[in-house]
C-alpha cells in the first residue's frame, strides 16, 4: 500500500501489526525512508480528560523504534491515553540513510508529525531523548507553520550546545562520528550508520532554538546523575526562553534512564492540552 499526504509527504508499506497498531515506511522530504510504528491509545477515554493527541517520540543516538526502552516509553505513554509514534532516525534500526546526528533528523521527525496527523490527531506532542531532544528543539523552532508541526514539546537529557566534549562519554561519542574506525564501531557495534560529511552549515543549536518555540508549550527534563551533559545544559536551555524545568534526582541519560515514573508524569504533560 503507499499514499501521498500533503507537503510531499509519502508513506509506503503500510501493514496492520494489531488491532489498531500499524507499522509504516515514511518517506522524507529529502527522499529518506524511515521505519515508524503506530500504536493507539490503551487508556479508555474515562481513565483520562485527555482524547485524540498523539505523542512521537525520538530516540537517542544508537537507538531505534523497537529498543526495549523505547517501547516501554511508548507502552507508558499509550496507558496514560496518547496514541503513540515511534520511529528510527536515518541511520539507525530499519531506516535507510545515515545519521547526521541531529542536523537532517528534523526532516524525519517531520514525517513522523505529519503521519500521526494523517491518522486523524490534530494534536501532536513530540518528546525526545538525547540527541532526539536536540532533534525535537530545532524542529519545533524550525517547522512552526506546517502541517509538520508539534503542539507540545518536551526534550529529556538534551544537550545545550553543539560540539561538547566536556566529558568522558561525549568524547567516545566525538571519536565515533569523526573517525572511520570509530563509524566502522557505530555500524558493526551499534547498529548505526553515520554520515562521513561534517555539517556544513552547522545546524541552528539547541539553545539557539528555544527562544524560537515560544508559545508551544516547552518541557526541559534532565538527571543529576547525567554522566554525558552535566546540569548547566538544561539550565542554558530552560533559561534561554519560555520553558518548564524538571530536574530529576538520580536520573542518569535519555530513554534507557528514564523509569516508568518519570515517563507517567511526562505522558500526562504531553497529553495537557
Amino acid at each position: 500500500m503507499s499514499s501521498e499526504g500533503e507537503g510531499g509527504f509519502h508513506m509506503v508499506d503500510v501493514s496492520l501489526i494489531t488491532s489498531g497498531s500499524r507499522r509504516a515506511m515514511l518517506r522524507t522530504d529529502d527522499d529518506v525512508r524511515i521505519e515508524a510504528v503506530y500504536e493507539p491509545p490503551r487508556a479508555s477515554v474515562t481513565d483520562t480528560a485527555v482524547t485524540g493527541t498523539a505523542v512521537v517520540v525520538a530516540h537517542g543516538f544508537t537507538g531505534a523504534a523497537d529498543r526495549p526502552a523505547v517501547r516501554r516509553a511508548a507502552r507508558v505513554f499509550a496507558d496514560r491515553g496518547a496514541a503513540v509514534v515511534t520511529f528510527s532516525f536515518r541511520g539507525h534500526g530499519g531506516s535507510g540513510g545515515r545519521s547526521t546526528v541531529g542536523d537532517r533528523e528534523v526532516l524525519d521527525l517531520a514525517a513522523a508529525v505529519r503521519w500521526a496527523r494523517e491518522l486523524g490527531h490534530a494534536r501532536v506532542a513530540t518528546v525526545g531523548f538525547s540527541m532526539g531532544g536536540s532533534v525535537v528543539l530545532r524542529h519545533a523552532a524550525l517547522d512552526r507553520d506546517t502541517d509538520g508541526r508539534a503542539d507540545a514539546v518536551a526534550a529529556v537529557s538534551a544537550p545545550a550546545r553543539w560540539y561538547y566534549r566536556g566529558t568522558a562519554p561525549m568524547r567516545r561519542v566525538h571519536w565515533m562520528v569523526t573517525r572511520p574506525a570509530g563509524r566502522l564501531v557505530g555500524r558493526y557495534g551499534l547498529r548505526t550508520r553515520i554520515d562521513s560529511r561534517a555539517w556544513d552549515p552547522v545546524p541552528l543549536s539547541p539553545v539557539e532554538a528555544v527562544p524560537l518555540i515560544a508559545p508551544i508549550p516547552l518541557l526541559i527534563v534532565h538527571g543529576d546523575r547525567d554522566a554525558y551533559f552535566p546540569l548547566d545544559h538544561p539550565r542554558m536551555l530552560a533559561g534561554a526562553g519560555d520553558a518548564e524545568l524538571w530536574l530529576e534526582r538520580g536520573m542518569g541519560h535519555a530513554e534507557n534512564a528514564a523509569d516508568e515514573e518519570l515517563l507517567a508524569r511526562l505522558g500526562d504533560w504531553l497529553t495537557r492540552g
